[in-house]
């Protein structure tokens, strides 16, 4: 319960909260909203409540990673918007890498990386600092923010309960890269638990194989796992651009819907390509998998999740089949 002081207006994550109207403050005249701008706030109020209805009791799977995991601010803003899609009925399921947090601590452990044909090498010792990393301090980081911004969340890890199982990866060209794994089978029972008890459950992108070995795995290719299995409405991967582009370096070209047969024809012509490439085809793995809906979006934009989803035109690239 929030208590109003007659001499101080409450705060709740950094925002302070106003009086209603007809409540004076000693010494103080009341303070009121612009109509105008209430009006504004109602309207998207209202934009919102049609996708809210629409997705409540679904599930949709956010994967978190690279330079995000570095900025406080924007994951801040990223997991107050999971605490509201989970606040109105949704259920989010977070999958998150390790970022320049495994770089930084490789660094300092004196474990110089190593690459085959541009593929990063998991050995032991790689493997150990990966796990005390990821399914460590970074899985529990996570999900004590999110309780401390008034969520509730559960971390899934090898060090509380083991959702992601899994073998190791064989390269096409037959490289040894050492204790790279992919995910076969995902524990949904635990995750939907979980889910129905009104909790998020955040899961670190390694899995383990039926011998007990612990395995490294790209955390693009277990968000996608965690969405088929659990036949997800929507994953959402939080990247540093703002979608696909017909021109990949101005920000304005976003293209803001595709089907997956005008992705398929974008890659062929080129408008597509780099690094994009393949996180669009992984995108369209996902949606003949059962996943209806994948989005890329912009995780610094502030709030991009909640534009994303509860908005008309959305922030990111939105694709389906």
């Amino acid at each position: 319960m929030i208590g109003f002081s007659l001499r101080k207006q409450p705060r709740i994550f950094g925002v302070t909260l106003k009086p209603c109207r007809g409540f004076t403050n000693v010494g103080e005249s009341s303070r009121k909203i612009p109509v105008d701008e209430a009006i504004s706030k109602a309207d998207t109020l209202i934009e919102a409540m049609g996708w809210i209805r629409r997705f409540r009791g679904k599930t949709t799977v956010i994967k978190l990673g690279g330079s995000l995991l570095d900025d406080q601010e924007a994951m801040m803003h990223l997991l107050l918007d999971v605490i509201f899609m989970e606040s109105v009925g949704m259920k989010p399921v977070i999958v998150h890498g390790g970022g320049k947090a495994i770089n930084r601590a490789l660094a300092e452990a004196g474990i110089e990386p190593n690459f085959v044909r541009g593929r990063r090498v998991t050995d032991e010792a790689t493997l150990n600092v990966v796990e005390s990393v990821l399914a460590g301090d970074l899985n529990v980081r996570l999900t004590e923010e999110m309780e401390r911004l008034g969520g509730r969340a559960m971390n899934l890890s090898f060090r509380t309960t083991n959702v992601l199982f899994g073998e190791r990866h064989r390269t096409e060209d037959g490289d040894d890269i050492g204790f790279v794994g992919e995910v076969t089978r995902v524990d949904r029972s635990v995750i939907e638990g979980l889910a129905y008890t009104d909790q998020v459950p955040i899961i670190p992108s390694m899995c383990e194989g039926e011998d007990g070995q612990k395995y490294n795995v790209n955390a693009d290719t277990a968000a996608m796992a965690v969405a088929q299995s659990l036949g997800a409405e929507k994953l959402v991967f939080l990247s540093d651009v703002n979608g696909v582009r017909r021109d990949k370096n101005d920000p304005s070209t976003i293209i803001h819907t595709l089907t997956s047969q005008e992705a398929k024809q974008l890659i062929a012509e080129g408008v597509i390509d780099s690094g994009m490439i393949p996180k669009v085809e992984a995108c369209l793995e996902t949606l003949g998998r059962g996943v209806r809906k994948v989005h890329i979006i912009d995780g610094r934009v502030r709030h991009s999740l909640l534009l994303e989803i509860f908005t008309t035109s959305g922030v990111g690239t939105e694709i389906s089949q």
